[in-house]
């Protein structure tokens, strides 16, 4: 039986405000505590028996007496607190300059270059939620079929438009002519698509999401595959690494589906690294200040993991991380700059070491590359493979 890594990124679910937070405005940011105060304390024992309450205090997860996984947290050292931004930094690209926002909007150069590119006008150029921007220029977009464009604090351009005014595969194509004007100093970390249904003042969007990310460096992914082994991306890992380093792709529209997407995966023997990512957390939950529906998820993905733990074979090595916060309790309804969980579980490994504070999230891919035998020596990270090999 070979060596596989199963890497799980759990969106959004931070564990305390970084040093520099005060940077992003990010102060108080506590995802999983300030979630857990709000709903009255957590119950995830699952996550629990691995030592997650070990990393800091959470109301509901007592600390393990004996964690059953090495545990620590994890601090990123790339500028920024996006999804892109944390995905690379684990595969071992720092990005020393933040991707570029627009607090007020796009400057007008880019916004008439995409609409001579479509043939068509805009309409919103602005920081919005979306689900918000949908039904405040959602009749105005139905009647006219101008795309709405805007942003968030995060470095993204999205195009929301109705299904049944731009079908899904023309809002694909339009994301990608963006993502090929917005490039340099325009080089916008992901293009969104959101598309959206229904009726004015009652819009929804739906699960045909599609981000356009710039195209990564050589890193851990590239690496794998270039030894010849199997590496499966389940949910938006694709659309962050602009479909490189990838042998398979599963998307997934929800947490659940994700879920039972590992559980398939990892009952049947396949790959010798799973990335997956869980995106409810951030984009259901967080970025709507749902912190009752975060504590769910958190709940939901418990369960899951209990199953999946039974899946795991006596060469599997399970990582349990995330990209970044979204406290779901405070005023801000974006990203905030955290640091992130860290549990190791699985046979190869001793259990209950301590990691303490990982410098950089990159140290979590150089350890992968080291336990999967493959050479990652020229990117960033420090391995911590031989502290907790058996």
């Amino acid at each position: 039986m070979r060596k596989r890594a199963v890497l799980i990124v759990l969106d959004g679910v931070g564990v305390g405000e970084m040093r520099d937070s005060y940077q992003y405005g990010d102060q108080g940011s506590h995802s999983l505590k300030n979630t857990a105060l709000a709903v009255g304390g957590l119950k995830i024992p699952n996550l629990q028996k691995l030592g997650l309450g070990n990393i800091d205090a959470i109301p509901g997860v007592e600390p393990a007496i004996k964690p059953a996984a090495a545990y620590g947290k994890m601090e990123e050292r790339s500028c920024g607190k996006d999804s892109t931004v944390g995905h690379w930094e684990m595969m071992g690209l720092i990005k020393e300059k933040a991707f570029p926002t627009y607090p007020e909007g796009f400057p007008q150069q880019i916004i008439d270059e995409f609409e001579r590119a479509i043939g068509r006008k805009t309409i919103g150029n602005k920081v919005a939620s979306g689900t918000q921007i949908i039904n405040e220029l959602g009749a105005e977009h139905i009647k006219t079929g101008y795309p709405i464009v805007y942003t968030s604090a995060d470095s993204v351009f999205q195009i929301a438009a109705h299904e049944e005014v731009v079908p899904v595969e023309q809002l694909y194509q339009w994301c990608q002519i963006a993502r090929g004007i917005l490039l340099g100093e325009h080089g916008v970390g992901r293009v969104i698509a959101r598309p959206f249904i229904g009726k004015p003042g009652t819009c929804t969007r739906t699960s045909n999401r599609h981000d356009f990310s710039l195209e990564p460096g050589r890193n851990v992914l590239d690496i794998l595959l270039d030894n010849g082994m199997t590496v499966i991306g389940v949910g938006k890992i694709k659309d962050l690494f602009a479909g490189r380093g990838l042998s398979e792709s599963y998307p997934t529209s929800s947490n659940q589906e994700g879920i039972q997407k590992l559980l398939e995966l990892v009952q049947e023997g396949r790959g010798d690294l799973i990335f997956a990512n869980l995106l409810d957390f951030d984009q259901t939950y967080g970025h709507r200040n749902d912190a009752s529906g975060y504590a769910a998820a958190l709940e939901e993905f418990d369960q899951g993991l209990g199953k999946l733990l039974e899946y795991l074979g006596p060469k599997d090595l399970l990582f349990i991380t995330a990209d970044h916060g979204n406290d779901p309790t405070t005023p801000s309804t974006d990203h905030s700059r955290e640091y992130v969980p860290l549990l190791v579980y699985g046979r190869p490994i001793r259990g209950g070491i301590d990691l303490g504070v990982r410098g950089c999230f990159a140290d979590l891919g150089r350890t992968i590359a080291d336990y999967l035998e493959v050479d990652a020596s020229g990117l960033a990270g420090e391995s911590f493979w031989d502290s907790i090999r058996a």
